[in-house]
């Protein structure tokens, strides 16, 4: 079944589809639709799950804590300042082996105040133990939403899908809605190895001395490298049942390609067109949508850039005193390779200001003109 729905709603539909059992939830804009459509699906019956409102976007994640431990699948979902509220949260979740999975639409955090896209709210909580994936189209949202739950129960983590703030949340596209007894069979119920039970108790999340912390913090290092693993595992077995797979990056056009654009989410689908209209004109010009971020796809990328002398990375981030924060990634994870691209770095978009094909096409063309970068990351689509 297809149905014309906003990005948002995808989110809703996806969590629908994946069986939640615990809804915990504060509105702010651009996420509210999702928790509103949601509690229209739990209220009518076609979810059946417990929908619990809070006070704040903190006592959101307590409740999927809580909910969690108990052995059921949570979702919750959130945006910009409420994210940057939950910081706290989020550390207890992924410390204690919580596989919860949180929609975040990306907004741009404040002061000043903006509700527009941007992905630094997200990426500022890149270091709390959450695997990160983005998405381009609502279609992938839908999708991504069930594969995180696969994912998430398989590591024993919790999972945080990003989706741009209404360039997706609130724009309408055709969806294809999965069959549930599909989803059923791709996405068995929820069954925890440890749950708080009265009839068997243990305790959880206690003081824990310098003897032991340690290891703990190393399980959780292995269990997010393991992930890529059982992101690409999922996808492949998503591919094969639903007849859609994203990878954990997706090249597009890179066969030849002396430079590579680099992308992630709404950006991609304007890049996509830039590189074919550049191709059209001589130009050897390919792109990577970077969908997994955390744990990062160095191997992967590496296997395509390597090929290449130029990479231009597009952040819609940024991190004061460093720059875009992929291109600083991609930096970081082939430092020591011997054969390696000269990373370009550019800031974009943010607060929501459209990073139309001109700005790409600008970013391409500079990127040619230089032999090296002439700064750590270099600001376009900049008001003159």
């Amino acid at each position: 079944m297809k149905k014309i729905m906003v990005g948002n709603h995808a989110v809703s539909w996806g969590v629908m589809l994946a069986r939640a059992e615990v809804i915990s939830a504060y509105p702010i804009t651009p996420q509210t639709t999702i928790v509103e459509e949601l509690s229209v699906l739990c209220a009518d019956g076609r979810l059946k799950a417990k929908f619990i409102p809070v006070e704040s976007e903190h006592s959101a994640m307590a409740c999927c804590v809580g909910a969690a431990a108990a052995g059921v699948r949570t979702f919750t979902a959130t945006s910009g300042q409420g994210l940057a509220l939950m910081h706290e949260m989020l550390h207890w979740a992924s410390g204690a082996r919580l596989p919860i999975v949180m929609a975040t639409v990306n907004r741009a955090l404040g002061s000043p105040w903006n509700i527009w896209g941007e992905q630094t709210d997200s990426l500022s909580q890149r270091d709390t133990g959450w695997l990160q994936l983005y998405c381009e189209s609502n279609q992938e949202v839908l999708d991504t939403v069930i594969q995180a739950f696969k994912i998430a129960e398989e590591i024993s983590l919790p999972v945080m899908l990003n989706l741009d703030a209404f360039f997706l949340s609130h724009t309408a596209e055709p969806v294809e809605i999965p069959e549930q007894s599909l989803v059923d069979g791709f996405l068995p119920p929820y069954q925890p190895e440890f749950r708080l039970d009265p009839k068997n108790p243990h305790s959880f999340g206690c003081m824990t001395p310098p003897e032991y912390y340690m290891e703990f913090r190393y399980k959780i290092q292995q269990s997010m490298l393991q992930g890529k693993v059982v992101a690409q595992q999922a996808d492949d077995a998503f591919g094969r049942v639903f007849g859609r797979k994203y990878g954990l990056i997706e090249p597009y056009r890179c066969e030849g390609a002396d430079l590579i654009l680099i992308t992630s989410g709404a950006i991609a689908s304007t890049a996509r067109v830039v590189v074919d209209n550049l191709r059209e004109k001589g130009r050897k010009v390919g792109m990577v949508k970077i969908r997994l971020f955390r744990p990062f796809p160095k191997e992967e990328l590496l296997e395509i850039l390597c090929r290449v002398e130029k990479v231009a990375v597009v952040d819609r981030n940024v991190s004061f005193g460093v720059g875009g924060i992929f291109a600083h990634e991609m930096r970081a994870a082939l430092c020591n390779e011997k054969v390696r691209p000269a990373i370009f770095s550019y800031i974009a978009g943010l607060g929501g200001r459209d990073v139309t094909p001109q700005v790409l096409n600008d970013v391409i063309y500079q990127t040619y003109k230089r032999q090296e970068p002439e700064a750590q990351s270099v600001w376009v689509g900049m008001r003159s």
